[in-house]
This record gives structure tokens, sequence and C-alpha cells, in this order.
């Protein structure tokens, strides 16, 4: 980011009374987790990795829930730590310039380098627990990841016998009514809102920009590839955001 505009945009947090930032897959690829859309996404390499992300397959095909174990069991997740650009917000936040943190991903990166559980909203659920489809049952993921382990290829609950999933929002699935609202609220009240590693390209969250910039936000996109707001942003950043966000931040 040229100098003038880091420092126009830490102007802008320096100054704003709300300051909401959303978080894609992009603020996790600098810690070993590839994104899904990018030249190296998961999803650019092998589209049909997408059903099984994708609520219609998943409950309707056994193989697409194998594979989705699979992929859990191996997940770059379990070892992943946050990176300068989570430590960033955190530090924001620390200034009282971060309000509310909306974030797309499911990794918990945002927990784990401690931003306040109060402003964290993980509007796509989280990795952290498992969930019966039939029943209420939820439990924390590393036992039924387990089971996998010792050999269940798609495990059942063992209340119900219903199919289980990670508690993540998959595509087709609704959004918690109240962590959507959450997010709008805080998008509506922001002075400046930050998008950050995300190609606003999923709705609803890629609503919330729209939200913003309607109360007359400053609309701030850090990303490494185009984005459909750009021509609608106040300030546009390609550069890596393990640097680019701590040095706005130190300026703040």
């Amino acid at each position: 980011m040229p100098g003038a505009e880091l420092d126009k945009v830490a102007t802008w947090l320096h100054n704003a009374r709300h300051v909401t930032v959303l978080t894609g897959a992009g603020i996790s690829t600098e810690s070993g987790i590839p994104d899904f859309r990018g030249p190296q996404g998961i999803w650019t390499k092998n589209p049909a990795a997408e059903k099984t992300a994708t609520l219609q397959y998943y409950m309707s095909d056994p193989a697409v829930r194998r594979q989705a174990w699979q992929n859990r069991v191996n997940s770059e997740m379990w070892t992943a730590a946050p990176n300068a650009a989570h430590h960033a917000l955190v530090a924001l936040e620390h200034k009282d310039k971060l309000h509310a943190l909306v974030t797309q991903n499911v990794d918990g990166l945002h927990h784990a380098a401690g931003q306040s559980q109060e402003i964290v909203i993980e509007i796509h659920g989280n990795v952290r627990d498992a969930k019966c489809m039939s029943c209420d049952w939820r439990g924390p993921m590393h036992e039924t990841l387990e089971r996998v382990r010792a050999g269940e290829d798609d495990p059942r609950c063992t209340h119900c016998g219903g199919i289980l999933k990670s508690a993540t929002i998959s595509f087709g699935e609704n959004l918690v009514a109240a962590d959507l609202q959450r997010s709008q609220v805080a998008a509506g009240r922001a002075d400046v809102f930050l998008a950050i590693g995300t190609s606003l390209a999923v709705y609803p969250a890629a609503g919330l920009p729209e939200i913003a910039l309607r109360n007359g936000a400053r609309l701030v996109i850090l990303n490494a590839e185009e984005t459909p707001f750009d021509p609608l942003a106040d300030v546009v950043v390609r550069d890596r955001l393990g640097e680019a966000l701590p040095a706005l931040v130190a300026l703040v």
C-alpha cells in the first residue's frame, strides 16, 4: 500500500466511531490454510470438491460425506496458527478501533489470536463442533473425528442415528438468523468498513459492504484478487495481508 493511502486509511480509522471488519479465506492463507476461489484455491483446482460444502449433495450422497470426513480429518485447520494479519486485528481492537469482526472463516484463528469473543461473529459457523442434522445434538468435533480415525467413514448421531456434519454453514443451508442480524447492524453502524481477504462473492455476507456504503461508510478492500466491489471502494489494497495490516494498524 503506498504511504499516502496507508496514512489516509489510518486517519479514517483513528477518527471513526465504529469500525466493522469482514474477513474471508484470504486472511488465513498465510497460516497455511488454502482459500477456495483464488488461483490455488481448493475449488479452483478441484471444482468437484465444492460438493462437500453443498448441503444437497452432502445429505443425499454417502460418497460426498465420506470425502467430507476425510477432508476434515486431514484439514490444515487443526495445526494452523494465527498470522500477522490476525494479530494486527487484535491490536486494532486494543486501540478501540475495531468494534465488530464478521468472519466467513470457520477456522477459529481470530479467537486463537486473542480477539474478544464478544465482537467476533462467525457468520458461516465453525469447525470446532459437530452437529446432527436430525436432532439437536451438538458436540466437540474432535470426538467425532476420533470415530472417523477409528474406522467410521460416515459417522452417525449416537442419539438418533441422524447424519452428522460440522457446525459450519453449507451452501443451501440457512445462516443463523441472529448472527446475520448482528452482522447487518454492525455494517450499518460502520464509519469505516474493511473487507479483508474476501472475494465478496458469497451472499448474504457479500451484502454487508452494500449496507455500509448505503449508510455512508468508507469502504476499504484488502484482497489479492479483484472483487465486484472494487469500483465502489474508497481504497483497494492488493499487498500481502501479513504485511499491509500490521503496517496500517501501527499508524492508527
